[in-house]
């Protein structure tokens, strides 16, 4: 990890340097017509991202986090910004044994021999504040160790004041500044969640209680003389990747696709908690359409009147009542409090890309092919038609975690490649 003087120094250039992008490209396109503007500032917003992910990549730890949990919120940030940051959510180089090993004899007060008798020196996953390594228990068990990289949490604030800097001074962040503290607000806490191993394991009981019911749906447990705030080890539940899985029957990938809809949905209605990364490498499966689920850092938790409202919200979407769904979007904080008239036509459009995957009729009637799911592209092309109310609608800081998840589960489905029809397991949480 590079010194705290230095990672500032590193985003502070950064900063700098964006801000003198933004500033010529308003200065050279400061006489140009409309079109030729947006164009203009979509180049620039292009290489600002790939600017920010190119300095953000280089640089393992909660900088490196931050651009992951960035990148998973579209509606926040501006499409080229968020594409670039994309490449941040592939794995990271693993950082040298010799750093790990002294971060585990550290945080477990005794030598790695001592603590396991068997300690793979290499990973099998780094990502960007730790990394996870097979090893073996005195007694003999099978286990994997999540070890937090040395330092990572004490550059957590700078980094996050850092990245905010950068994207306000490209003018990225078209909100107010109440909404922007709002959502920094949720990223901090979502990262300083991810960095307290502690709080992960009270997080992996909680959630492996709660779906103790269905043997299909393992979490791994806690070894707890082995778990401090920087170090987790857990019992060894392995599976296949999802680009496995996507090879099997089809009514496999049906059972683990009921199983990623009940996790989820599960979680927020009955649990009011929500896992809220539901990237696929936080997954395995089985041929027996089992799923394990990986890493409870980022956890959100919501209150009855969050989650009744969002019932709500999903009730009126189901029924196509768009005249009731505009008001819970403004209580949501998605919809402005403004006297700009939104046509009930403009919502309808959303419903009908919206609702296909969940088999809603009359936008879709049977089995939904997530293999071969166009709904992605037909939102670029709704969002491009609707342009002018655009205006009308901002990111909500309380649905945020919310979209994150069922943006993760969509994509998942998709890549998983099943055909699946999810109209009654919706109706098992929303009466509609």
């Amino acid at each position: 990890m590079a010194s705290s003087s230095k990672r500032f120094m590193k985003l502070a250039g950064m900063t700098a340097s964006i801000a003198g992008k933004a500033a010529k490209n308003s200065f050279k396109n400061l006489s140009s017509d409309e079109n030729k503007r947006a164009a203009a500032r979509s180049q620039m917003l292009q290489d600002v991202g790939l600017q920010i992910a190119e300095t953000l990549g280089e640089m393992k730890g909660a900088v490196m986090k931050v651009g992951q949990i960035a990148s998973q919120y579209k509606d926040v940030f501006p499409p080229e910004v968020a594409a670039a940051l994309e490449k941040l959510q592939n794995s990271a180089p693993p950082m040298p044994y010799s750093l790990i090993k002294s971060q585990v004899e550290r945080e477990l007060g005794m030598p790695i021999e001592q603590a396991y008798i068997k300690f793979e020196e290499q990973p099998f996953a780094a990502a960007s504040i730790g990394q996870v390594h097979k090893a073996v228990l005195p007694s003999g068990q099978a286990v994997v160790v999540k070890v937090q990289y040395p330092d990572v949490d004490k550059n957590c604030d700078s980094d996050l004041k850092q990245v905010r800097m950068a994207l306000k001074m490209t003018g990225v962040l078209s909100m107010g500044r109440d909404l922007q503290d709002q959502i920094f607000a949720e990223i901090r806490d979502s990262l300083k969640d991810e960095l307290d191993y502690v709080k992960e394991a009270h997080n992996l009981a909680i959630f492996g209680a709660f779906h103790a019911d269905d043997p299909g749906l393992i979490i791994p447990k806690v070894i707890k003389s082995h778990c401090t705030k920087r170090i987790l080890t857990l019992t060894e539940e392995l599976g296949e990747s999802l680009s496995v899985a996507a090879t099997w029957d089809n009514q496999i990938k049906q059972k683990i696709a009921t199983r990623l809809f009940h996790f989820s949905a599960g979680q927020l209605f009955e649990l009011y908690r929500l896992h809220c990364d539901p990237h696929p490498g936080n997954f395995a499966f089985r041929e027996d359409g089992s799923v394990i689920a990986y890493d409870f850092g980022g956890i959100r938790t919501y209150s009855d009147s969050e989650v009744q409202l969002f019932k709500r919200f999903a009730k009126h979407a189901l029924r196509g009542d768009v005249t009731a769904l505009e008001q819970d979007l403004k209580v949501l904080g998605i919809r402005r409090e403004d006297e700009v008239l939104v046509p009930g036509a403009f919502y309808q459009q959303w419903l009908s890309v919206g609702l296909k995957p969940l088999s809603i009729a009359p936008y879709h009637n049977g089995p939904f092919d997530f293999g071969n799911s166009n709904v992605h592209h037909d939102v670029i092309d709704q969002a491009k038609q609707g342009l002018k109310y655009f205006k009308q609608f901002q990111p909500s800081a309380s649905t945020m975690m919310v979209d994150r998840t069922v943006s993760g589960q969509y994509w998942n489905l998709v890549n998983l490649g099943v055909e699946i029809d999810l109209s009654l397991l919706i109706r098992q949480y929303i009466d509609f």
